[in-house]
């Protein structure tokens, strides 16, 4: 029987060896070592293809050697060092090396600091989250690990994150509601987000800007910005907003002015409650609440219409509120959607619970120097909400949504309108 003469086991080098026999006190140092290892014998064979062997001739030469250098890679959050071999050409301008080009592009070090500055590591302690004080590997000067290393990457992979989404196409989407609501940074910033839920009740981060107010210019910009990027707006949608007029008034100004727009239920509830006496508010929230479970819609405008009018020597104030903007409110009523589907989508909580993401992410920013920081740390944030998106409750009723837009349209010549202004634009 012939025995095969091939080494199955992978000769070790000099500090590899020694590494491996510290390997039960200090595997990670092992790993370390033995990666870095690996990179430099991968620099070195760039080197020879690039230059043949030490001291040959051929004609396959691209430049000669020129000595070796110490350059840095990430590792851990952090930086460390790795001698490579440094090619020249014959006209005189260096080589690059096709290992240490790869190593250079991989930017795990902004994605280290981006992942921890969203979990909420604030750039003093990613030191200490990275690199263990008395550990294998410890903290030196110049590694990457300082909170301004930190910062800086979370800047650059933040901002460049933020263009890519913000440019990213929507016309594949299918989305059949659209979600628009404001984030209020200190004082004097607002930012206008938009989230949409497909036909399969997936939810999209779509869209971003700022402004000093939920103004109508403002919304107008966010929506301009959806359908330059692919946002059929002769397709009726169901929108769903907080009640801010800004929002309906240029939602029906470029969809059309039968536009089908749900206005928040809970807010229109916390609203009315908090501007009456405790001892109306369990009735009040009964009434309504009875009011937004009917599945007739006229009854439930006569139940709030009599409420209004029960309230209207106590809190006229508060009456006048419960009728405006009545039309809107039982908006999912009227296209007759099954009640699982009308309690998904009567209100704002998927974008409210985006945002509530959004401000854990940032609860670490003490000062917010412009709307650009903003912007990033917002968008950001968002997409650290989409991580734990999960599907619409109701998503297996969509269907009915569809056809109920659908119906909606022709019934109210929304489809036919929507045209018309495309063609004048």
């Amino acid at each position: 029987m012939m025995k095969s003469s091939t080494e199955t086991r992978i000769p070790l080098s000099g500090n590899i060896q020694a590494a491996w026999q510290d390997v039960d006190s200090s595997f990670e140092r092992f790993c370390l070592t033995t990666g870095l290892g690996a990179i430099e014998q991968m620099l070195g064979d760039d080197a020879r293809q690039l230059t043949g062997a030490p001291y040959g001739r051929g004609e396959n030469r691209v430049g000669y050697r020129w000595g070796t250098t110490k350059g840095k890679i990430g590792f851990h959050g952090g930086k460390v060092a790795v001698h490579r071999p440094r090619v020249r050409s014959y006209d005189g301008r260096e080589v690059e090396l096709p290992t240490w080009t790869a190593a250079q592009t991989e930017d795990w070090l902004g994605r280290w600091a981006m992942n921890l500055m969203l979990i909420n590591v604030s750039t003093r302690k990613l030191r200490r989250a990275v690199r263990l004080p008395d550990g294998d590997l410890p903290a030196v000067a110049g590694d990457g690990t300082s909170k301004s290393a930190a910062s800086r990457r979370f800047v650059v992979l933040s901002a460049q994150r933020l263009a890519e989404w913000m440019a990213s196409d929507l016309a594949k989407l299918d989305l059949l509601v659209i979600q628009i609501d404001g984030l209020h940074i200190g004082n004097d910033l607002v930012l206008v987000a938009a989230l949409g839920i497909d036909a399969e009740g997936h939810k999209h981060p779509l869209a971003l800007v700022e402004g000093a107010t939920e103004n109508a210019a403002v919304v107008q910009a966010l929506i301009d910005n959806l359908i330059a990027r692919g946002l059929d707006p002769k397709v009726c949608r169901l929108f769903i907003v907080d009640g801010a007029k800004a929002l309906s008034k240029v939602i029906r100004r470029t969809f059309g002015t039968h536009t089908p727009i749900q206005r928040c239920q809970i807010h229109k509830a916390r609203n009315v409650t908090e501007r009456l006496p405790k001892a109306l508010h369990a009735s009040v929230r009964r009434a309504l609440r009875q009011a937004w479970e009917l599945d007739d819609a006229d009854k439930a405008e006569r139940l709030l219409r009599n409420l209004a009018r029960r309230l209207d020597h106590e809190a006229p104030g508060v009456a006048a509120s419960i009728l405006e903007g009545l039309d809107e409110i039982l908006t999912v009523a009227r296209l007759a959607l099954p009640t699982p589907l009308r309690r998904s989508l009567a209100c704002t909580n998927a974008i409210e619970n985006m945002l509530g993401t959004v401000r854990r992410v940032s609860r670490n920013v003490k000062r917010w120097r412009n709307a650009a920081m903003a912007l990033r740390w917002t968008a950001a944030g968002m997409m650290e909400a989409m991580k734990g998106f999960r599907r619409l409750k109701a998503y297996r009723q969509l269907p009915i949504l569809k056809a109920a837009l659908v119906a909606y349209a022709n019934k109210n010549g929304t489809a036919k309108e929507l045209e018309l202004k495309v063609e004048a634009a």
